[in-house]
């Protein structure tokens, strides 16, 4: 091969290589905003299971506010809270926190609260509790999580927020203890965080995509 073959071939190739590259690019600046929606709605579906009963006309994942640790609630990671509106003013939170003391390590939880501070639901994110047992806190295992709907700080006192052997009014699950024992205390944690933060909470800037 003479040295104008070789030169030839690799103009072909650098052509081929940036043909190539505009191809992606042009693709991906197609797709982008399609994939960026999808997205979206899956976030967006995955959030409202814990919304039960709430009335809002804004998107759950709009207002965004990330809390990096230390930030006082539950988990040694970063906290997220979506705030819900409706007409523009505060109905609700959905607060994505960590339980560090699962069984078998953290365990990420999603738990709405009304503005007045009432459970709109909870579910598990994430965790690797024992299956057949600890597993049971999924909503798709059991009814375990439902039955902190519509309960609230004060209803019951804190002392209240424990499982029953732990002399709380929570039913824990039948051979696990630690694992709905570390959701209980995730949930009552937040609730006093919520509390005590309210208007902080929904006064907030949300953050950026980016931070």
């Amino acid at each position: 091969m003479n040295d104008r073959t070789v030169v030839r071939t690799g103009v072909t190739l650098a052509v081929i290589a940036a043909l190539c590259t505009a191809l992606v690019a042009a693709t991906y600046q197609l797709t982008r905003d399609r994939i960026a929606a999808n997205e979206k709605a899956l976030l967006e579906q995955s959030l409202q299971p814990a919304l039960a009963g709430v009335f809002f006309d804004s998107g759950v994942s709009e207002s965004r506010l990330v809390l990096a640790p230390p930030h006082g609630l539950p988990g040694n990671d970063a906290a997220v809270i979506y705030r819900v509106f409706a007409n523009e003013q505060p109905v609700a939170a959905l607060f994505a926190v960590t339980a560090r003391d699962g069984f078998s390590g953290p365990i990420r939880i999603l738990l709405g609260l009304s503005f007045d501070g009432r459970i709109t639901g909870v579910r598990i994110l994430q965790h690797r509790e024992t299956p057949g047992l600890g597993d049971k806190i999924e909503s798709t295992r059991s009814g375990w999580v439902f039955q902190f709907d519509d309960r609230s700080m004060g209803d019951p006192l804190v002392t209240g927020w424990a499982i029953r052997s732990d002399g709380g009014e929570f039913d824990q699950l039948t051979g696990a203890s630690v694992t709905p024992r570390a959701v209980v205390k995730a949930i009552r944690d937040t609730l006093i965080y919520f509390d005590d933060h309210r208007d902080e909470i929904f006064l907030a800037a949300a953050t950026k995509e980016d931070e």
